[in-house]
Order: C-alpha cells, then sequence, then structure tokens
C-alpha cells in the first residue's frame, strides 16, 4: 500500500507541474470553447431536474389534474413511475451505443427521441397518450444520460474535471427551478396550457443538442480505444494546449490514456459484462457505485423530490399556490448548496462530504420525523413549520454530496472499457430505487403517515456507517491514476510508466531544441 501510495503521489505530482497556471478558462479561447461544448452536454442533467420536478408540479395544478381525472394511488404510482420503467427499457443498449458509436451521437440519438416524447406528451388528448410519452422521455433519456456525463470527464481540461463533471448532477436543479416556477406562472392560466406550456419548455436542452451535439469534440479516450490516435491527440492539443501537440501536459494526457486503454486490452481482450466482478477491484467499485445509487434516492429525498404535495397535505398546507412557491424555493436553494459542494470536491474531498453529508442527513430527518410526530399528534401548527425548516436543512445536507457526487465518483473510479457499462449499472440501480419509491411512498403515506419516516431514519444511520468504511479519497488524482487505488500493482506500474516516458519524449524535445 505504501508504494502504491508513493506511485500516486509521484505522478500526481508531476501531473499538477505541467498545468499552465496562467492558462485559465477566463483568460484562453479555445478553453471557453470547450466549456461551451460541455455546458451543452451538461444541460442533460438540467433537463432530467425538470423531468423529475415536473410531475411534482403538475400534481399542484388542478387543471392537470381534472383534465386526466384526478389520478392518485396506483395510477399517480403509475404516472410518475412510467418515466424510470422507459428508462430501465433502454438500459440494455445505451452503453453499445456511448461505446460503439461515441459519446456524442449517442446524446444525439437520445435528444431526438427526447423531442418526439416531448411533443407527444405537450399534445396528450387523454392519460394513455400522456403515460405512452413518459415512457418515450426516460427511454430517450437514458441514451443522453449514459454518455453526456462520460463525455465530460473525458473531455474536461485537467484543472476543471472533478468540479465540471461534479457540476454535472448539480444542475439537476437548475431544471427543477425552471419546472417548478414555469408551472408556478402557469398555475394562474385558466386553459390546458397552464400544463402544455411546462411541458413544451422541457424540450429546449434537447433542441439545442440535437443541433448542436454532432458537432462537439469526442472524447480522446473513445478516439484511442477505436484506434483513432492522431484524431485523440489532436484534439486534446485543440482544447488544452492551444493547438501545440509536443506540449508536456497534451503528451502526458495522451501516453497516460493510451498506457489505460492498452492495460485494459491486456487485462480483458473481450470485454463483457461479468468484468463488472470478475476482479477484487471492480467487485469494489461496483459495491460502492450501487450502494450511492441506491443511497441517492433511498435517503428520504424520495418524500420530497416527488411526493412534495402529499407531504404538504399531511402538514395542512393545501393552497395549490404556495404548495408550488415552496417547491420552487427549495430548488433554488438546492441548487446554491449542490453548485457550491461541486467547486469544493477538489479542496474538501470526496471522503469528507460524502460523511458530512451523512451526518447532516441523519440528523435534520430526525428532526423533521419528530417535528412531523407532533404535528400528527397534537396539531401544532409551529411542528409544521419547523418540518419546512427541517427539509430545507435536510437536502443542504444531501447536496453536499449526494447531488454532485455520484454521477462524478462513479464515472472518475471506473477504468475506461467498464465505464459505459458500469455507469449502466449506477442509472440501472438509481431507476429501481425510484420505481420502488413512487410506486410505495404514496401508499405507506397515506397507511401509516409520519411513521413512515422512522424507515428513512434508520436507513440513513447505515449510510453513515457505510460511506465511512468503503469511501476511498480520489482528490487531486487523473482518471487513470484512480484506476491504481482499485486495481493494485499492476494499475500503479502503468501509470508510472506513462510517467517514464513523459520524461523520456520531453528530455528528447529538449536535446533537440539544444541540438537545432
Amino acid at each position: 500500500m505504501a508504494v502504491g501510495a508513493a506511485a500516486s503521489a509521484a505522478v500526481h505530482e508531476g501531473y499538477v507541474q505541467l498545468l499552465d497556471p496562467n492558462r485559465t478558462w477566463l483568460k484562453n479561447k479555445r478553453l471557453i470553447l470547450l466549456h461551451a461544448w460541455l455546458v451543452l452536454f451538461l444541460a442533460t442533467s438540467a433537463n432530467n431536474g425538470y423531468d423529475g420536478s415536473l410531475m411534482n408540479s403538475f400534481q399542484s395544478l388542478d387543471l392537470w389534474k381534472s383534465y386526466f381525472g384526478f389520478p392518485h394511488g396506483g395510477k399517480l404510482g403509475l404516472l410518475n413511475a412510467i418515466q424510470n420503467i422507459g428508462s430501465l427499457a433502454a438500459y440494455p443498449f445505451a452503453p453499445y451505443l456511448s461505446d460503439g458509436l461515441g459519446r456524442r451521437r449517442t446524446v444525439w440519438i437520445g435528444a431526438t427521441i427526447m423531442l418526439i416524447a416531448v411533443a407527444l406528451q405537450s399534445a396528450s388528448q387523454n392519460l394513455s397518450m400522456f403515460i405512452a410519452a413518459r415512457f418515450f422521455i426516460g427511454f430517450g433519456l437514458t441514451f443522453a444520460a449514459n454518455s453526456a456525463p462520460m463525455l465530460v470527464t473525458e473531455l474536461a481540461y485537467p484543472k476543471y474535471r472533478a468540479q465540471l463533471t461534479a457540476l454535472y448532477n448539480s444542475l439537476w436543479y437548475l431544471g427543477n427551478i425552471c419546472a417548478s416556477w414555469s408551472s408556478y406562472g402557469t398555475e394562474f392560466i385558466s386553459n390546458n396550457w397552464a400544463w402544455r406550456i411546462p411541458s413544451i419548455l422541457q424540450g429546449v436542452p434537447s433542441l439545442f443538442q440535437f443541433f448542436f451535439a454532432l458537432f462537439a469534440p469526442e472524447s480522446p479516450r473513445w478516439l484511442v480505444y477505436k484506434g483513432r490516435e492522431q484524431q485523440a491527440l489532436h484534439t486534446l492539443a485543440y482544447y488544452h494546449a492551444d493547438g501545440d501537440e509536443t506540449d508536456p501536459l497534451v503528451l502526458f494526457e495522451y501516453n497516460e490514456i493510451k498506457a489505460a486503454v492498452a492495460l485494459d486490452r491486456e487485462v480483458a481482450a473481450n470485454i463483457g459484462w461479468s468484468a463488472l466482478w470478475s476482479t477484487p477491484g471492480n467487485r469494489k467499485r461496483m459495491i460502492i457505485i450501487i450502494a450511492i445509487a441506491f443511497f441517492s434516492q433511498w435517503s428520504g429525498n424520495g418524500l420530497v423530490s416527488y411526493y412534495l404535495n402529499q407531504v404538504f397535505d399531511t402538514l395542512g398546507i393545501t393552497d395549490a399556490t404556495i404548495q408550488l412557491m415552496i417547491t420552487g424555493i427549495l430548488a433554488i436553494w438546492n441548487l446554491f448548496w449542490a453548485v457550491g459542494a461541486s467547486f469544493a470536491v477538489e479542496r474538501v474531498g470526496r471522503r469528507l462530504l460524502f460523511i458530512s453529508s451523512c451526518i447532516g442527513m441523519l440528523l435534520f430527518f430526525t428532526l423533521q420525523t419528530i417535528c412531523s410526530a407532533q404535528y400528527a399528534i397534537h396539531g401544532s401548527n409551529g411542528a409544521a413549520h419547523a418540518v419546512i425548516a427541517f427539509i430545507f436543512l435536510f437536502y443542504a445536507a444531501y447536496d453536499l454530496a449526494f447531488t454532485p457526487l455520484i454521477v462524478a465518483y462513479t464515472v472518475e473510479i471506473l477504468p475506461y472499457s467498464l465505464r459505459a457499462k458500469g455507469f449502466n449499472v449506477f442509472n440501472f440501480v438509481i431507476s429501481l430505487a425510484l420505481i420502488f419509491n413512487q410506486y410505495i411512498n404514496p401508499i405507506a403515506l397515506g397507511n401509516i403517515g409520519w411513521k413512515y419516516y422512522i424507515v428513512y431514519c434508520c436507513w440513513l444511520a447505515f449510510e453513515l456507517v457505510f460511506c465511512y468504511f468503503f469511501i476511498v479519497e480520489t482528490k487531486g488524482l487523473s482518471l487513470e491514476e484512480t484506476a491504481a487505488l482499485f486495481d493494485g500493482e499492476d494499475a500503479q506500474r502503468a501509470v508510472m510508466a506513462t510517467h517514464e516516458v513523459r520524461h523520456d519524449e520531453l528530455d528528447e524535445k529538449s536535446s533537440g531544441d539544444l541540438k537545432a
């Protein structure tokens, strides 16, 4: 362990020294262009957040409920779950498109399906048509959501990679804000455009991706894996070093990617699904990935994300305008904390953020449970207001890690050859957890009320114990260096070999300059 740690430290030290302190995204035109492309793919998460919040907002709109026959119980559960059922249907295909056709093409395919589905949803004439549209929204979103974060993390400038990848899932709340406040504004329209307009707006991110995604740069790691090494080198040089293919940072990244891809092929020439658990390192990865995927939806947040209106009803807050306003304010609050945590990941570290998040969630959800019980038993208005306050505090704690890090941490601990498949498993588990929540939560809330919260209090205690013992710190490491923390000495030797190659090339370059 000591040798491995020393190797990683040595490589990381050289890696950091190669970063030009004067090359910042505000001062460099190529980095500004690169970040503009990355924003296009970061919008996938905002689109996901918009969809996740749209159903919550619709459930507070009387016109939507009356138009579709006041869905409740199992029918309401199906309406909320059908999007994730559509996602499940796409999961078997998404990683093969991401690895076969490339990241950007897969995002474009997802955006195209999304646009068709949004048009169907916005024009829905009955509940069956609306449910079908929701299914295809989930189906298309899966393709975009599988490829977009991988492209962001594989294309980003090293100095900003961790922050941008963490920002991906944090922008879920940007979509949340747009859905909440557009629904709040259209609530005053006295016809069906009150829900059709927010539905149409859901297609805006997909519209931009449809027109521009195919013009964006492709992942250098995907290009190397497909044997297009010169194109990968050109992409790295163009965006990371103003076109200089002999830049030390570019050579380091290029050789590191080549070494990692070569090692992946040597270890598993025929990569299949079984590779996800075939080695101790991969088994540890999958345990962590599956766990944080479940935790992201089973931490009590599902009660607020999809059934906030029912929570309000149990507290006596039944006015639709007030419900929509609180939902919109909560979305802004969440975005503030999630974005703040995204920019802190390299300073604070992943492990501390995960543990702090679990402690905060356990504390505030327990207090929320106590106040909910006080309101249910004694009818105290003060207790009802306290519940709202603790919901906000709970989400501040949740947003420290389980918004910014679940996607970022998943893609960075997976080696390239398994990244698409492993990330697909992550999304699949989230969908399973969501479907369970969306069916069970309304039934449990209706039958046992606040007592259902006690289940989540116990589960949050388990999450804290798990994160303490299993989360591995990856602060300051490149994607290839992170693999060494899980895969042991072989991965360490590959990383060190890359480091040596970089020094040899720099020495040759220096000798050539002297002879000239």
